[in-house]
């Protein structure tokens, strides 16, 4: 009995260490205090962040698309996930979210009441956010219309429904590095901060572990499309390996859609170039300064 006492003693230690280490953590109490939002700065992060393009209406246009009503699906490995109402409506969607509210689900990963989000809302990328962007954000949300469309539930079986393992998949793969480090020049800062944290581009064009977090030792090196109902579509590399295009010729299909070959954009990429296409035009011409300091992977 002592000798079995002696065994579950640590086992018991260990587990309720694990549990507490996969609790979830929002920002500290204070990280907001003294932000003030700037609706008009806000409205460039929107853009950039294409918080529209998840978060609109399947098939909004025009004015349609700041009616954040949710509902488009996105298929994964791990089942569908349903976008959310983030309207500003304060029942079906974030009308009476507080700045602190939005800054722990974009950058902590952290519900309104304390849960775990899943990762496709892409919190590993938005964890680079400056907490400033999402004041301006937040601000500029507040502009938005309100819509009384309830949020669908996931699409979810077991064991994925289990949020308590999602603290495990935060420790592994939620942190604010950069996947380029180094000393870069001021335009090609701007655009990894645009590439790596607010356009999330990673969380489409890298190639993901087992585990569903991103192998940035492939960073943008493509991946498989989980829209494709063929199971055969593929995310095109865009290191320099596979990207031959000029910084100029990357700029103009970021705010254009048209290839150096004539060839026009399509798929969910639409509505990325709709995003560039509001943004000044050199935030497209950082992102391809950018792109041509990733390093090359085949």
């Amino acid at each position: 009995m002592r000798k079995l006492r002696t065994l579950l003693i640590p086992a018991v230690l260990l587990a309720a260490g694990l549990f507490w280490w996969t609790l979830p953590a929002p920002l500290p109490a204070r990280a907001t205090e003294g932000l003030a939002g700037d609706a008009t700065r806000g409205e460039r992060v929107f853009w950039a962040a294409g918080c529209a393009s998840c978060h609109m209406a399947g098939g909004a246009k025009g004015e349609a698309q700041l009616v954040l009503s949710g509902g488009q699906r996105f298929p994964s490995d791990f089942g569908t996930f349903l976008a959310p109402n983030i309207s500003q409506d304060p029942q079906a969607g974030i009308g009476d979210w507080t700045l602190a509210d939005l800054a722990n689900a974009l950058t902590r990963g952290v519900s309104r009441g304390g849960e775990h989000l899943y990762p496709a809302l892409p919190y590993a990328s938005y964890a680079k956010m400056a907490l400033q962007d999402v004041a301006d954000l937040h601000a500029f949300l507040k502009t938005l219309p309100a819509d009384p469309t309830p949020s669908q539930p996931h699409e979810i079986s077991f064991p994925f429904n289990q949020r308590i393992a999602l603290g495990g998949w935060k420790m592994l793969f939620l942190n604010a590095d950069w996947a380029l480090p180094g000393n870069l020049t001021p335009t090609e800062d701007r655009g990894r901060y645009i590439a790596e944290a607010m356009a999330h581009c990673g969380e489409c064009h890298t190639p993901r572990n087992v585990l569903g977090g991103m192998d940035k030792s492939r960073w943008l090196a493509g991946a498989p499309d989980p829209s494709d109902p063929t199971g055969q579509g593929r995310v095109p590399n865009i290191t320099p390996a596979k990207l031959k295009w000029s910084e100029s010729e990357i700029a103009y299909y970021l705010t254009t859609g048209f290839t150096p070959d004539f060839d026009s954009v399509g798929g969910h990429m639409v509505h990325v170039v709709e995003n560039f296409a509001r943004l000044p035009e050199e935030d497209a011409k950082a992102v391809a300064a950018y792109l041509k300091r990733v390093q090359p992977v085949e």
